[in-house]
């Protein structure tokens, strides 16, 4: 049975947002994994379905050579979330706060993540960096974090999702070589997936973005990262056509698409029409459309989202953008 550990310290309330980090001239780069740093877990969004996941989680970072605590409200139920908004809260800011704790990896994502955004202890994370890892619904946290503090943090594989009982090998190499060794360089995708160039040119600014929804989510808030010169990286999963153009339209009239240096498709899963005997335009004909609103190079199918073989991108590092190589490489 895994470990639950009570996290020490009382919760605070100390997590507004802090001013001066809207634009941060150099991303804050957290340490590198080490064998033997303690990484914690925690479930910020919606409670994983078994503790079996979370024990092969702990099993699988255990045999890596990594000492893991469990924030002790991962297996919580309140609704679709995993625990009331304080109680996550408590092991997430617990950790943050933990100068023992290296990194916080997500066990699932699922809905909760944005709910937290006005009470995270920012301040504390800008002064102890740490890795922090997630997707889907960690974007709101991600980008909310890069926002306030400059701290980079990893869109990449989750312990109760991949991790927990049987990781892709490319997701595998991918996820470890970039938070053990600090990867830069060119990211390629599997050769059996090629990249789809849908508009030319070259484009070099800092990653944001992740889900599309939750990336939406965060529209008319202080946690929205500055777009100008960004290169934004955009995925989703069971979200109707419509829906997605109902999105891309929305980044297009606020003026965001023509800001951008360039923008990245993952892949979007399971987003098909409900009906497909009727007429619709699929996403593939969307991402089209809507490259021509982007200045720089538009390229789709890099292999990161809500599949089992994905990139991890760094939300906040600096990436270049090839659309006439079709390249993607990470530049810090």
């Amino acid at each position: 049975m895994f470990r639950m550990s009570i996290i020490g310290g009382s919760f605070r309330n100390r997590g507004s947002p802090i001013d001066g980090h809207k634009n941060p001239s150099m991303p804050l780069t957290p340490p590198h994994f080490r064998k033997g740093d303690l990484i914690a877990l925690i479930s910020p969004a919606s409670p994983p379905s078994s503790s079996e996941k979370v024990e092969g989680a702990v099993r699988y970072l255990e045999n890596r050579g990594y000492a893991v605590e469990v924030g002790k409200h991962v297996l919580d139920v309140h609704g679709y979330l995993a625990g009331t908004d304080d109680a996550r809260l408590e092991d997430l800011n617990g950790f943050i706060r933990n100068e023992k704790v290296k990194g916080i990896i997500a066990i699932r994502g699922g809905y909760g993540t944005p709910r937290l955004l006005q009470r995270v202890d920012y301040e504390s994370l800008r002064k102890n960096p740490k890795v922090i890892v997630g997707y889907s619904d960690l974007t709101g946290l991600q980008n909310a974090i890069f926002s306030q503090t400059g701290l980079v943090t990893f869109s990449g594989p989750m312990a109760g999702v991949e991790m927990w009982e049987k990781i892709d090998p490319y997701t595998e190499e991918m996820f470890w070589r970039t938070v053990e060794n600090g990867r830069v360089g060119k990211l390629d995708n599997p050769r059996e997936e090629p990249v789809s160039v849908l508009k030319g040119g070259t484009g070099e600014g800092v990653l944001i973005g992740g889900n599309f929804s939750l990336f939406m989510n965060l529209f008319g808030t202080p946690y929205l990262p500055d777009v100008n010169k960004a290169v934004l990286v955009l995925e989703d999963v069971d979200e109707a056509p419509h829906r997605i153009d109902r999105m891309l339209t929305q980044l297009r009239n606020s003026g965001l698409l023509g800001k951008l240096s360039a923008l990245i498709f993952g892949a979007f899963t399971d987003c098909g029409p409900s009906d497909p005997e009727k007429p619709y335009l699929s996403v593939e004909e969307l991402q089209k459309e809507f490259a021509q609103y982007v200045n720089g190079p538009v390229m789709a199918n890099i292999r990161y989202g809500h599949i089992p073989r994905k990139m991890t991108l760094p939300i906040g590092g600096r990436v270049r953008v090839d659309g006439n190589r079709g390249t993607l490489e990470l530049l810090a």
